[in-house]
């Protein structure tokens, strides 16, 4: 089983799917989505795919390709879809045994279920996560209510990701008070390709950060209950 690691984020849209794009290009690893709700443009994996350059068989398929663009409970729903937890709790291998991202579905509290929540899930697995926020007004208090939902449920944290311009006062207050590392910052690019992200990941962020902190993920076989 390969080293993996999580990446979420604070809320929907705030870019975590391009972070996960250039942790991706920076590890040489795979990627995973395990939920994806909304079908009608490029899903993430297409995205993640032609920004991280990946090779496709690295690209390991969705378990749930959903068709709404909605919280994966109502996706599903409406697609006549039960979602099972317990498929999603074995996290699958990689080609070769490199690494893994996963990317979640929006934020910790969306739910998978009207009975079962992405952080369940997390809780679950107990691999480091990655937490991706904004640096637009409002990141503080997104950002320390997931910090502390993550350490509530003591799930890994390995540090939170910056999405955007610079706003020192607000990324600082964040990890200072949320008690964890702040692991760099990802500027808005007027050019987004492959090359673009991953010079500006090399410029803001670490890759050994990254590695040194992901573990092996266990075989997983028992049913993920709801706290």
């Amino acid at each position: 089983m390969s080293a993996t690691i999580v990446v979420t984020g604070t809320d929907t849209g705030i870019g975590k799917t391009v972070f996960s794009a250039a942790l991706v290009s920076a590890l040489g690893g795979a990627y995973w989505k395990p939920v994806q709700a909304g079908l009608s443009g490029p899903t993430d994996s297409e995205t993640v795919r032609r920004l991280a350059a990946a090779d496709r068989e690295n690209i390991l398929p969705e378990t749930y390709r959903l068709k709404t663009p909605a919280s994966p409970h109502l996706a599903a729903e409406r697609d006549g879809i039960e979602i099972d937890v317990e498929t999603l709790s074995a996290v699958p291998a990689t080609p070769g045994g490199t690494p893994l991202v996963i990317e979640g579905a929006g934020g910790l509290m969306v739910p998978l279920r009207r009975d079962y929540l992405q952080l369940d899930l997390y809780a679950h697995w107990q691999l480091p996560v990655v937490l991706v926020a904004s640096t637009r007004l409002g990141t503080i208090n997104h950002s320390l209510l997931s910090i502390e939902a993550l350490q509530r449920r003591g799930v890994p944290l390995l540090g939170v990701a910056f999405i955007g311009d610079s706003m020192s006062d607000s990324e600082n207050t964040i990890v200072t008070m949320g008690g964890t590392r702040r692991l760099g910052r990802l500027p808005h690019l007027d050019e987004l390709s492959p090359a673009s992200l991953s010079a500006a990941f090399a410029a803001n962020f670490r890759t050994v950060d990254f590695i040194a902190a992901a573990p092996v993920a266990p075989p997983s076989s028992a049913h993920p209950s709801a706290p």
